[in-house]
Formats: C-alpha cells, sequence, structure tokens
C-alpha cells in the first residue's frame, strides 16, 4: 500500500513552521504511543507520525521530499536523523515519562494572544488615525474575582492530588517502569475543590465581554503589518499577566494610486496636443493637488517624481515620493477636420526628423543583437 503524504499524516499545511509540525506530531504521539493508546493500530500510527515528523523537521529531507515526493526523501538518510532528532527525542521522553523540567501547572502563566484583522482606507494607512474596536474576549469574573468559588463559598484543598495540581501514575515501558506526572483530572490542576462555584461564571473563573479598546494606528502603515497592544490579549492563569492584542491591518485598495513601499505610484492620461506641445497640469495626490509641467516632445512612458509627496515611513524613516507615469491618449473618433488637419501637419513635419528616429533606433538594436 502506499504510503500517505507526510503533511496529511501530521494534519499540516505545505507551509507550516517548524513549530507548526512539530506541535501536530507532539500531539499524534501522545495520542498514539502503544504504551497508553488502546488503538490496535495505534503502533502503526505512531511509526507512521514518526517517519513523517522525521523528514518534514529536517530542512534538507523536507526541500528532497516537497520535490520528489517519498523517493526524495530517502535519499541521504543516515543514522538516527542527527543531533536534532535526539533532541526531539527527548522532548517526547519528557512528554510521556516526566522530566525534571516539566512545568508546574499551579505556576503563574501568561495569557493567551489573541489577533484581530482590521480594514482601514488608503489614505487612513498613509496618514495613520485613532480609533476604537471592540473585540470579544474572555475577563477575570468580577463576581469571584477568578477564583471560580461563590462569594463566602468554601475553597478545599484537592485531597486526590493533595494541593499539587498533579497525579503520578506509573507504567510499564520499554525501559521499565516508570512514573508519569500528570495534571490532576480531579482539579483540572489547580489543587483545589470548589464546593459551591460561582454562578456567574460557572466556576471557570473567567467570562466573555465585548470589550471596547482604543487604537493608534501610526502613518505610513503597509497592508499585513500589525499593531500589538500589550496586555489586551487573554487573561493570565494563576496570577500570571495577561497576553497581547495583535491588530492586522489590511489596507483598501485604491481606484488612482498604488502604494510600492513608502512611494505611491499613478498613471496621468494627456492629450496628443499636450505631449507635442507641452503643458502645465494639476495632478492629485494624497497630500492635495500640485502642478506639474509636462515639457514639450514627452513621450508616453516617460515618468516624473514629485519629492515627499509618498508615504510617510512607518519607523520615521522619511517621507516617499510619488511617481507618476505618462500615458499618451491618441484619439479614436475624429471627424473631417481634425482629420484634414493631422493630414496636412504630417506633410509638413516631413518623413526626414522620423527617418533619423528609425535609424538610430535600428542601429541601437543591431549593436544590441551583436553584443557591440
Amino acid at each position: 500500500m502506499s504510503k500517505r503524504d507526510y503533511y496529511e499524516v501530521l494534519g499540516v499545511s505545505k507551509d507550516a513552521s517548524k513549530d507548526e509540525i512539530k506541535k501536530a506530531y507532539r500531539k499524534l504521539a501522545r495520542k498514539y504511543h502503544p504504551d497508553v493508546s488502546d488503538d490496535p493500530n495505534a503502533s502503526e500510527k505512531f511509526k507512521e507520525a514518526k517517519e513523517a515528523y522525521e523528514t518534514l523537521s529536517n530542512e534538507q529531507k523536507r526541500q528532497q521530499y516537497d520535490r520528489f515526493g517519498h523517493a526524495g526523501a530517502q535519499q541521504g538518510q543516515g543514522f538516527g536523523g542527527g543531533a536534532e532528532g535526539f533532541g526531539d527525542f527527548g522532548d517526547i521522553f519528557d512528554m510521556f515519562f516526566g522530566g525534571g523540567g516539566r512545568r508546574d501547572p499551579n505556576a503563574p502563566r501568561q495569557g493567551q494572544d489573541l489577533q484581530y484583522t482590521m480594514e482601514i482606507e488608503f489614505e487612513e494607512a498613509i496618514f495613520g488615525k485613532d480609533t476604537t474596536i471592540h473585540i470579544p474576549k474572555e475577563e477575570k469574573c468580577d463576581t469571584c474575582d477568578g477564583s471560580g468559588a461563590k462569594p463566602g463559598a468554601k475553597v478545599t484543598t484537592c485531597s486526590h492530588c493533595n494541593g499539587s495540581g498533579q497525579l503520578n501514575v506509573e507504567q510499564n515501558t520499554p525501559f521499565g517502569r516508570v512514573v508519569n506526572r500528570r495534571v490532576c483530572n480531579h482539579c483540572s490542576g489547580t489543587g483545589q475543590f470548589i464546593e459551591d462555584k460561582c454562578t456567574t461564571c460557572g466556576g471557570a473563573g473567567k467570562v466573555k465581554k465585548r470589550k471596547k479598546i482604543d487604537i493608534n494606528i501610526p502613518g505610513g502603515i503597509e497592508d499585513g503589518q500589525q499593531i500589538r497592544v500589550s496586555g489586551q490579549g487573554g487573561p493570565g492563569v494563576n496570577g500570571g499577566p495577561p497576553g497581547d492584542l495583535y491588530v492586522v491591518v489590511r489596507v483598501k485598495r485604491h481606484e488612482f494610486f498604488e502604494r510600492d513601499g513608502d512611494d505611491i505610484l499613478c498613471e496621468i492620461p494627456i492629450t496628443f496636443t499636450q505631449a507635442a506641445l507641452g503643458d502645465e497640469l494639476e495632478v492629485p495626490t494624497v497630500h492635495g493637488r500640485v502642478k506639474l509641467k509636462i515639457p514639450a516632445g514627452t513621450q508616453t512612458g516617460t515618468h516624473f517624481r514629485l519629492k515627499g509627496k509618498g508615504a510617510p515611513n512607518v519607523h520615521g524613516y522619511g517621507q516617499g515620493d510619488q511617481h507618476i507615469l505618462v500615458k499618451v491618449i491618441v484619439p479614436k473618433n475624429l471627424n473631417d477636420r481634425q482629420k484634414e488637419l493631422l493630414r496636412e501637419f504630417h506633410e509638413l513635419s516631413g518623413e526626414d526628423t522620423l527617418d533619423e528616429q528609425q535609424d538610430s533606433l535600428f542601429k541601437r538594436m543591431k549593436r544590441a543583437f551583436k553584443g557591440e
């Protein structure tokens, strides 16, 4: 039977990071380790996950696999998979059998980081703005002050773990009989037993609220950049600090302007007459309308730069420019008088000037092809 795709085995996307791959593997290892799983096919599933992880966690093997599939993944496989593999095996060993570095479930921990996506106008990204957002988030219950107990209710030490929040479980493993420390399932690792739970939060110590948060969007921010709002993430655990809020900014497309870093680009149409005789135009910028001189004889595709009329650098490193691309519009519908005047213009201008321009162009092309 053909092997399953390694990304499918771990349940991750093909652009998954190393941390995502490792997290997915550890989850499967917990589920299918033969010494802890009741699944009759646990051994094969564990082996399959381990093989997928050993390939995708190694940058060189992953590149080979992405290009050539399972055949490429077998190339260059040496003894054991390298030091990185041994380090990861140690992590898995600790996960099952308890290591000295396991985190105390009762220790204070920082709350989860939250993410919020905000859409703004093109001009708002250039100049920045102060705004307010409303997000749903968990916060400490005011009724019980986060304890989970009804005010005045008795909170006792968990009799199963004696307040440690952990239980020692003995297991038979290929390495002998070992003691595995796990979070106490009776108190969920809190070390306490609540006889009468808070009616507001149901004993969770947290409630969901819709919170108003003021956001400052700096001028010059680009599409996809994030704003970090410290302390506005999820609530801390066991008295730990709250997480942070990351606001992802999405900038709407503008019907006329485009952004290239700190520079702004646009295209200006001009008539054949303006290009030939020259003119002075008023052109739009995000800072207002400014005058632009079009020299006589301007060709379509000519670029003009308006210094300092772009976006400010979001980190404060100066100001971008506005670049204008001129496009000469050739009239499509001419009346008889216009056609007559153009024919007269053609006769008066003669062919000499055009011949000289074509001759110069052909010479340049000839030199380019010959490498001169």
